[in-house]
C-alpha cells in the first residue's frame, strides 16, 4: 500500500458536495441562529500544538518543532487508509489562493459524521471543480482514538487524529502553503494585508500596501480591517486577514475567502466585523448561543477562543483582489505595557530581529497563570516547518533586495506601567492614525539612543509626550528594564543558530 498516495478507499466517498449540502450533511450538529446561520460546538475547542508533529523525512525539524520518525508516522497512516474503507468519507476540494502560479489545490478528506467540519473548510477557500491531482492533502478522522496530527513536508499531506477542531484542517492547508512558498524562494507570512489609499505630501493619491503580524490578542484583526477614518477618495481596501505568500519582490499572494475571527466580546462599536459576523453565510463554532437562537458574543461560557467565519465579500471595505501588488509598509504589532512606544522604525536587520522575535505578552484568554508575561513566536507564526533561522535570514534577503519596503513596530498595549499605574493605554484611534500617517508618509524621526530604532519626532493627531515610556520611569530604572528585555531578547535569538549575525548584533547594546 503506498500510505502517501493522494485518494483514499472509502466505503463511500461524497464527491464535492454544494455549500448547500455540506450544511444538511451537518444539521445533526446545527444549531441554527437568530441570523439563518450555522453554529457548532466542538469537544476540542483549540488546537493541539503540543500534539503535532512534523515527519523527519527530508526535513530539518525546527527548534519550536517536534519530530515523528517517518516509520511510525507510515504505520498510523496505513492504519487510518484501513480504517477509512469501511466509512463514509467526504472529499472536497478547493483553490488555496486565486493567482495561477502561486494557487494550489488542496484536498481534505473527512469522515462523514464531521460534515460541519467540511462545510466550514469549504467556506474558507474558492472553488475547485474536483479533478486533477492535488497539491496538498489532508486527511481528518475526529473520531480516532489516539489525539495526533503528524505533518509530512516532502509528500504536502498532513493527518489530523482525535480531535473535532476546525482550525486544525484551516492550519493544516495554509502550513503546507507556507513551506511551499519558502520552496518557490518567498516565504509563508502569518499576517494581515490591506491597502490605505490616502493622499501623500503632494495631495497626489496613493496605494500603499501594508502587511501586519501579531499573535492573538494584540489587535491585528481589528487594524486588518479598520477604515483608519479616511474619507473618499482616500479609502482603506482590505486583501487577506491570516497568510499570505510573499515573494521575492515583495508581492504578496492571498490565500481564502473566508476570515475566521475571534468572536469574544464582539459587539456593535466594530462595525466591520460585526455586520460580516451577523449575515447569514456566516458560521459559528463554539460561540454561546441560546435554544431561541440568540447569539451572545460576551459569553466565555464554552470557551475564550470562540470563532466565526465570515465570507470576504460580506466584509465592508474588500474588493475582488486578494493579493497585494507590493507590501511597502511591514507592521509587527505587539503588546506590552512598559517600556515599548507606541511605532518605532526599524531597519532591515532591526525589522528581520523582531520577525523572528514574534513579540508580545500573554493575556488572562491565552493563559491566565501568564498573563503579563513575554510571549514570542518566530514570525507570529506557530505553523513554521523546518529550521526558523530559514525564516528570518529569507526575510532578511527579501527586505535588502527591495529598499522600498519600510518596517515598523506597533505597540497597541501602553506605556509607563509601574506599581499602582497600569500605563498610559496606547487606543486603537492612535493605532489607526500612526498607520493612516506612516502611508501618507508625514512623519519624522529621530534615532534612539538606548535601542537604535527610530523614534517619531511627530505624528498628525496624536499627543507623543503621553506615550514617551522614558517620562514614567527615573534613569537607573528605565536602563535596567532595557536591559533585562535586551537580555531575553538575546536570550530567544540564541536558540536559532543558523540565524545572519547581522540579524542577531541588533539586539547587542548600543
Amino acid at each position: 500500500m503506498n500510505v502517501f498516495q493522494r485518494t483514499v478507499e472509502a466505503k463511500r466517498i461524497i464527491d464535492n458536495p454544494s455549500t448547500e449540502g455540506l450544511r444538511q450533511f451537518a444539521q445533526h450538529d446545527e444549531r441554527t441562529t437568530e441570523y439563518g446561520s450555522a453554529s457548532y460546538t466542538s469537544k476540542v475547542r483549540n488546537r493541539s500544538a503540543k500534539k503535532t508533529y512534523i515527519v523527519e523525512d527530508g526535513v530539518t525539524v525546527g527548534v519550536q518543532q517536534q519530530g515523528i520518525p517517518l516509520d511510525r508516522a507510515m504505520e498510523l497512516l496505513a492504519q487510518v487508509r484501513e480504517y477509512l474503507k469501511g466509512r463514509e468519507v467526504i472529499q472536497i476540494d478547493r483553490w488555496i489562493g486565486l493567482t495561477p502560479g502561486h494557487r494550489l489545490h488542496g484536498r481534505l478528506y473527512i469522515t462523514a459524521e464531521y460534515a460541519r467540519i467540511a462545510h466550514m473548510w469549504h467556506q474558507t477557500l474558492f472553488p475547485h471543480d474536483g479533478t486533477g491531482t492535488p497539491d496538498l492533502m489532508s486527511i481528518f478522522v475526529p473520531e480516532w482514538p489516539e489525539r495526533i496530527i503528524f505533518v509530512h513536508p516532502k509528500h504536502r499531506l498532513t493527518c489530523i487524529l482525535g480531535t473535532d477542531y476546525f482550525g486544525e484542517s484551516k492550519k493544516s492547508f495554509l502550513r503546507m502553503t507556507m513551506y511551499a512558498a519558502k520552496q518557490q524562494g518567498g516565504i509563508g507570512l502569518h499576517a494581515g494585508s490591506k491597502v490605505l489609499r490616502v493622499r501623500d505630501r503632494s495631495g497626489s493619491l496613493q496605494d500603499v500596501g501594508f502587511i501586519l503580524f501579531g499573535l492573538s490578542g494584540t489587535g491585528k484583526t481589528t487594524l486588518t480591517v479598520h477604515d483608519h477614518g479616511l474619507v473618499a477618495p482616500e479609502r482603506v481596501i482590505i486583501r487577506q486577514d491570516d497568510v499570505v505568500s510573499m515573494d521575492e519582490h515583495g508581492i504578496c499572494y492571498g490565500t481564502e475567502q473566508g476570515f475566521y475571527i475571534k468572536t469574544e466580546g464582539l459587539t456593535p462599536k466594530q462595525k466591520v466585523l460585526y455586520d460580516a459576523a451577523t449575515r447569514q453565510s456566516a458560521i459559528f463554532e463554539n460561540v454561546k448561543v441560546d435554544e431561541d437562537g440568540r447569539v451572545d458574543f460576551l459569553n466565555t461560557e464554552l470557551t475564550t477562543n470562540g470563532r466565526g467565519i465570515i465570507l470576504r465579500p460580506e466584509v465592508a471595505g474588500t474588493d475582488e483582489s486578494i493579493d497585494l501588488e507590493k507590501a511597502h509598509k511591514v507592521i509587527f504589532i505587539t503588546r506590552r505595557q512598559d517600556i515599548v512606544p507606541p511605532v518605532v522604525k526599524l531597519t532591515p536587520e532591526q525589522a528581520s530581529a523582531f520577525f523572528m522575535l514574534g513579540e508580545s505578552i500573554e493575556t488572562s484568554a491565552g493563559d491566565p497563570t501568564r498573563a503579563g508575561q513575554a510571549k514570542r513566536e518566530v514570525g507570529t507564526n506557530p505553523f513554521v516547518i523546518g529550521p526558523e533561522f530559514e525564516e528570518g535570514n529569507r526575510f532578511l534577503e527579501i527586505l535588502h533586495e527591495n529598499p522600498d519596503i519600510e518596517c515598523y513596530l506597533l505597540n497597541t498595549g501602553s506605556v509607563g506601567a509601574k506599581q499602582g499605574f497600569p500605563g498610559e493605554k496606547i487606543t486603537i484611534e492612535v493605532s489607526t492614525t500612526i498607520m493612516k500617517e506612516i502611508a501618507r508618509g508625514t512623519i519624522t524621526w529621530t534615532q534612539d539612543p538606548e535601542w537604535g530604532y527610530w523614534l517619531p519626532r511627530q505624528i498628525e493627531g496624536v499627543d507623543l509626550e503621553r506615550y514617551t515610556p522614558s517620562r514614567y520611569y527615573p534613569d537607573a530604572d528605565y536602563h535596567a528594564m532595557s536591559q533585562k528585555l535586551r537580555s531575553e531578547r538575546q536570550a530567544w535569538l540564541a536558540q536559532f543558530s543558523g540565524l545572519d549575525h547581522e540579524i542577531v548584533e541588533v539586539m547587542e547594546e548600543g
